[in-house]
């Protein structure tokens, strides 16, 4: 049972790094190259979790976009919680 807490708080870590690589991949102009290919694989990866968040949570000043951290902190409390309620 130890191992399965184990490898849960492992590939929520894993994630929150994608999530992470994404948002920071994000300030950076991605047209073409390598760039836009990693770019568009984490987008597929990452924006069906991020858009849960953004039916929620607007824009702040329509431009500030906040959901990718409260989508960390969630995911990061939730799998937590989970993993010491069992």
């Amino acid at each position: 049972m130890l191992s399965l807490k184990y490898l849960i708080v492992s590939l929520a870590d894993a994630y929150s790094m994608v999530l992470f690589v994404y948002v920071i991949l994000s300030w950076f102009p991605t047209d073409r190259g390598i760039l836009a290919d990693v770019n568009r694989v984490l987008a597929k990866v990452c924006d069906p979790y991020l858009n849960l968040f953004r039916k929620l949570i607007p824009p702040i000043g329509g431009m500030v976009d906040v959901t990718p951290i409260i989508a960390l902190l969630v995911l990061q409390f939730g799998v937590r919680l989970l993993v010491n309620l069992f």
